[in-house]
């Protein structure tokens, strides 16, 4: 069984909740190996994810979950005194500034911050920029692409984007010089095998705010270098990417991404399997936006209709559930019910 080796965005310093998360993270690291090299796993490999802010409305509650669905719930569980010291910097309220000079603002805590302080406003101050000193392996979520527009703005970088200004390759090279220089940190600790998990937001609710064209000529050089020393190693590699992203999914496979993480609202059921079924795996993000809203039963159609949609006996996907605080916990004892259901599917 492959080591599976995690770069990890947020929460590094869980409490573990005890043996059963353990055996139960192992079982679905198997099953999730097997699915993403189709290997026929003998279920659906399904995890879930519980955001800050879920944590900090509804603790109690998602605990007693954690024991009912232990096979589902693999995180860790944290110690709910804790939470102020264990949660980070930019999930709590206030401001926070980031090693490129990027100004974090958060009116709600457990919640991510947004950028509202832009260190390039203007493109003369990209050809002064040097990357940031600290060679501490840090790739956080919105590495490459969502980090343009941190420094510059979104309207900014758009305008770059539309011109193609010679600026803007200069801060492409210099934050994918920075990530390179990341990657080469903390390469010494993955083997052969192993899957290492990035993520940045290249998609918007309908498509691609550059458009394709665009994305493969800037944007597809640099994932491909910062990838490379991994994927010579014999890493697996997983990409976490919000938004509308089809028409761009196979070229990042030709990056050397292996599995991708795409949203199931954004992209469309049917499109994903357009594009991914039998040739790309997939971890499918469930529909997030449906889940404030539903009924069980329209839990239950929605699962269904993404496993019967998707599956395949060889493998090439997995299912994964994110929570956040806006989630009443009835329905997510609903939506993890579905999820036992269906993970089971054969056809």
């Amino acid at each position: 069984m492959p080591k599976i080796a995690r770069i990890e965005f947020i929460y590094t310093r869980w409490y573990n909740f005890g043996k059963d998360v353990s055996e139960n993270m192992s079982n679905y690291q198997k099953r999730f190996m097997q699915a993403i090299t189709y290997q026929s796993p003998d279920e659906i490999p399904v995890s879930c994810w519980i955001l800050p802010a879920a944590w900090r409305k509804h603790g109690p509650a998602l605990t007693a979950l954690a024991k009912e669905y232990p096979d589902i719930i693999t995180q860790q569980i944290p110690d709910l005194d804790r939470l102020d010291e264990i949660t980070p910097k930019t999930y709590r309220l206030g401001t926070h500034i980031d090693e490129w000079g990027c100004v974090w603002s958060n009116v709600e805590e457990g919640m991510e911050a947004i950028v509202t302080g832009h260190p390039l406003p203007h493109r003369e101050n990209i050809l002064t920029l040097t990357i940031p000193p600290n060679r501490d392996g840090n790739l956080p979520h919105g590495f490459m692409y969502l980090r343009l527009l941190d420094l510059r703005g979104f309207e900014e970088a758009m305008i770059d984007f539309a011109e193609e200004c010679d600026e803007l390759q200069i801060l492409i090279d210099k934050v994918t010089e920075y990530n390179c220089i990341q990657v080469e940190v903390i390469l010494p600790g993955f083997k052969k095998g192993s899957i290492a998990y990035f993520g940045d937001d290249l998609g918007m609710q309908h498509s691609l705010a550059i458009g394709a064209e665009k994305w493969r000529k800037y944007l597809k050089p640099a994932f491909t270098k910062i990838y490379a020393p991994l994927k010579a190693k014999g890493c697996y590699i997983y990409m976490h990417t919000d938004g509308h992203i089809t028409e761009i999914i196979p070229d990042l496979v030709d990056c050397g991404v292996d599995v991708v993480n795409p949203q199931y609202r954004a992209n469309g059921i049917e499109n994903l399997a357009r594009v991914c079924k039998g040739k790309i795996p997939i971890d499918l993000d469930l529909d997030r936006q449906l889940y404030p809203f539903a009924t069980p039963s329209q839990l239950d159609d929605h699962v269904r209709e993404c496993v019967e949609t998707m599956y395949l006996p060889e493998g090439g996907l997995a299912l994964k559930v994110e929570i956040n605080y806006d989630f009443p916990p009835e329905n997510i004892a609903a939506l993890f019910d579905a999820v036992r259901k269906y993970r089971g599917y054969k056809g």
